[in-house]
């Protein structure tokens, strides 16, 4: 490196480190875990889950109690992690930002951390260093950087030296541009750069900054619980305290008013509905991680069923990230190598095209047309000159001597500089320039070759003009499509989930790939267009363009929020620094895992383990199966509220012998709980997942549909056991003996709403028994065999007040079941809610 930049001194460097920071990200105002404790414990749904901890612990129901109190503590971790997970994505910035860096101060060169470069320091770089902050280039031989991280365009580009003051940085992507950025890859040559920006000042940094500055939406299913959750205890409150002043002014008796009123809260209390949101979360991610797909936001499994626009980046993506020789062009003839292995003309430019190419390199496209002339092994002899690229000249041009000392020259580059060195005349050079205008509009990177032979002793000249070059042809390079996008894509298509392509590539390619990807391409919206327009206009051009070519990473995030703000539930998937803001911001953020970037992983909400883009839309299936399914264990809970609240009402109202007690709701309890959750959870999908369009984004959970057709399934269970708990009262029977007969009764209408449940649709009684669920057999043989212990074993019968009971009652009790059963399974051909209630 030239020895003349002397650098700052020592103290220089110290007082301008003191004066603007390190060369990191600062870190904001983050709140502390015990702020954020004391926030949840003021929280209402805590404060229900502890009351009602309390009082099961109070009432002896330990189990109960122990659920409670596990899912507030569960509670206040995910408050706690998910804040956190701010500070982690801006770490990996850091870690990302900051790498060693090798400067120049006092006039030497020293290796120090990169978060200790100041502005003003003298930076050298060569390949494979990390840029460690944003500089203007002094000195450069033949410089090439890789700015993908930060603009997803997958091809380097070169770097030219400026005397220029610093002022107003470039933008990151520029070809012959003096700007190096922070975190950007050197592939090639090497280069002086003087520092213009560190820390948050970079561009880099004002990606972290960005990312600060988003605010993670409340999960609308945890918004949409603590209402319900508020309702119910509300109802229960009011129904308890009722049941109480009834008991005492209609029989007297403030303990056993006391011990009804409980009973009553007891099967109001909505223990189940937090229960069953921690458990489908916990189920879900577990289910969605076996698709290799890692979830890091619980809120990502409620979005994923109702995705509508899926705003996927091309490099890295949809594309392999890998750069390969795709066809070769000589004498007006084109081959393609998809085809087979190129001969004659065909393989001489492809064997030229190495032989321009250092053999050492990192540059992605050098190392494609290495591997592709692999099988054409040349005796070029020892390489003498390299004519490098320059800001005049974008071609590279190799000089090699042959054992004869005869001389090989093997030049590629831009077409126009190779048409250019080879003083191609106008039509031969506008032959040239058609045939790669055709090549790169079918998504091709065209590299023009040419060669030149000279006599053993022939002098080099200069100036890679003077060698006389011939044009031998036309190498296309691509970042192939993923095999398996084409049918993800329809998929995607199939289940109402509009693909949008968001790409920092230039509008031929981006096309070109969203041609053999399957999307629509009527229009192209590029980052100057967004950059014009207001949001109403982006919103309007949104809704009918599908690939967006020449974005910046802000421009992403504002068509994320535009996107958003037309309504759509919007999933992004990327896997480099650029895509992270609008990661965060999207619904559903979807990293790549494999090849994604640590501040990606860290900004999504979930990851592709194995960068497969079909695993997105295994992951949409999953998620509308997890709807689906919490959808269906809240209408059975409604119905078994509905259903036990109806018994412990209807006998105090009407001036009968109580039903149920304490004891009796913790044993119902036993039974609701694993079904609303294990059973439901483990429910296979509907037939029609994958066939409809994405629920809209402002559909509740429960809606006005739902919630009756719920309470309608409760009303019919309750009419059939009251039915059979007042015939057995006229037909002589003793309390605790109608108790009995009524209780297990209503076990088996349990079973029957269990079973009506199972399925959105109207099937067979018998299809409904054979639907596959191993963990729906284990739960009903684990409540059969425990309520036999009670009815056989004279302590616990007594315990629970029951008398002894026939075959006849028991077959009674089970025909009812089964009566529930039928009855709601002709209610769902006939009943409006219920054909509705998947809607």
């Amino acid at each position: 490196m030239p020895l003349h930049f002397k650098g700052l001194t020592t103290a220089e460097a110290a007082a301008r480190l003191r004066a603007e920071g390190p060369n990191t990200l600062p870190r904001g105002g983050r709140r502390r875990w015990w702020h954020i404790l004391a926030e949840v414990l003021r929280e209402p749904m805590f404060a229900l889950l502890m009351a009602g901890g309390a009082i099961y612990f109070a009432l002896g129901s330990s189990q109960e109690a122990f659920i409670l109190l596990l899912f507030a503590t569960m509670s206040v971790s995910i408050a706690v992690i998910q804040d956190w997970r701010s500070e982690r994505v801006l770490e990996a910035l850091r870690t990302l930002a900051s790498p060693r860096a090798l400067v120049i101060r006092d006039g030497e060169h020293r290796r120090i951390p990169g978060a200790d470069v100041v502005r003003g320091d003298i930076l050298i770089v060569g390949e494979g260093d990390r840029v460690a902050a944003d500089a203007l280039v002094r000195a450069t031989a033949d410089l090439r950087v890789d700015e993908s991280a930060l603009t997803g365009e997958s091809v380097p580009v070169s770097k030219r030296p400026t005397d220029a003051a610093p002022g107003t940085a470039g933008q990151p992507g520029g070809d012959g541009a003096p700007d190096i950025f922070a975190g950007t890859l050197v592939v090639g040559g090497s280069a002086v750069a003087e520092v213009t920006a560190t820390g948050p000042r970079s561009q880099i940094g004002a990606i972290g900054l960005s990312l600060d500055s988003i605010q993670i939406e409340r999960p609308r299913l945890e918004r949409e619980m603590r209402r319900l959750v508020r309702v119910w205890a509300g109802l229960g409150a009011i129904a308890g305290v009722g049941a109480v002043a009834l008991y005492v002014a209609t029989r007297g008796g403030w303990l056993d008013g006391l011990l009804a009123g409980i009973a009553l809260g007891m099967t109001m209390l909505p223990e189940e509905f937090p229960h069953i949101l921690s458990v489908f979360m916990v189920m879900g991610a577990w289910r969605i991680s076996r698709a290799r797909v890692l979830t890091r936001r619980a809120s990502a499994i409620e979005y994923l069923g109702a995705a509508s626009v899926l705003c996927t980046d091309k490099t890295g993506t949809l594309t392999r990230n890998q750069m390969q020789v795709a066809a070769l062009a000589a004498q007006g003839a084109v081959f393609k190598l998809e085809a087979g292995k190129p001969e004659g003309l065909f393989a001489q430019v492809i064997s030229l095209g190495a032989l321009a190419c250092p053999h050492a390199t990192i540059d992605p496209m050098e190392r494609a047309i290495l591997a592709a002339a692999a099988p054409f092994p040349t005796a070029a002899g020892t390489l003498i000159r390299t004519y490098g690229l320059s800001p005049n000249l974008m071609a590279m041009t190799q000089v090699w001597r042959g054992e004869n000392g005869a001389c090989t020259v093997a030049t590629k580059g831009a077409v126009e500089a190779v048409a250019l060195l080879c003083r191609l005349d106008a039509a031969a050079a506008e032959m040239a320039g058609a045939q790669a205008k055709q090549m790169a509009d079918q998504g091709m990177r065209v590299l023009g070759v040419a060669h030149a032979n000279l006599a053993a002793n022939m002098d080099l000249p200069e100036n890679p003009q003077d060698l006389h070059l011939q044009f031998s042809g036309l190498i296309g390079l691509t970042d192939p499509l993923r095999d398996e996008v084409p049918a993800a894509i329809a998929e995607c298509r199939s289940a109402g989930i509009r693909v949008v392509m968001i790409t920092g590539d230039y509008p031929a390619t981006a096309a070109a790939i969203a041609r053999q990807a399957g999307l629509t391409v009527d229009s192209i919206l590029s980052g100057a267009d967004v950059e014009g327009m207001s949001d109403e206009a982006l919103r309007e051009a949104l809704s009918r363009t599908n690939v967006c070519a020449r974005i910046t990473p802000l421009l992403k995030l504002r068509i994320v929020n535009a996107l958003k703000a037309n309504g759509a539930v919007v999933a992004m998937t990327g896997d480099g620094v650029n895509d992270a803001p609008s990661l965060k911001a999207a619904d559903i953020g979807i990293a790549m895992g494999g090849r994604g970037t640590d501040v990606a992983r860290e900004a999504a909400s979930i990851v592709l383990l194995d960068d497969d883009f079909t695993s997105i839309v295994r992951t949409v299936r999953l998620g509308r199966r997890i709807y689906d399914n919490l959808r269906k264990a809240i209408s059975f809970v409604i119905a078994a509220h509905v259903l036990i609240a109806g018994l412990a009402l209807v006998p105090l109202a009407a001036g009968l012998p109580l039903l149920l007690f304490p004891v009796h709701i913790a044993f119902l309890e036993m039974i609701i709980d694993p079904v609303c959750s294990l059973v439901f959870e483990a429910e296979q999908e509907e037939s029609d997942v994958m066939r409809r369009r994405p629920r809209p984004l402002n559909q509740p959970l429960f809606t006005t549909g739902m919630l009756m057709w719920a309470v309608l399934q409760g009303a019919v269970a309750l009419g059939l056991v009251i039915t059979v708990y007042l015939t057995a009262l006229r037909t002589g029977a003793d309390e605790s003996t109608a108790r009995a007969l009524t209780f297990v009764t209503l076990v088996a209408a349990n079973v029957g709403l269990t079973l009506i449940n199972r399925s959105f649709h109207r099937r067979s009684v018998f299809a409904l028994l054979i639907r596959d669920n191993p963990v729906l057999w284990i739960v009903f043989g684990a409540v059969a065999a425990t309520l036999t212990a009670i009815l056989a074993w004279a302590p616990l019968r007594g315990l629970f007040r029951f008398g002894s009971l026939g075959m006849d009652d028991l077959l009674l009790a089970v025909g009812t079941g089964i009566a529930v059963l039928v009855t709601l399974n002709i209610a769902k051909l006939w009943a409006p809610l219920a054909r509705n209630v998947a809607r």
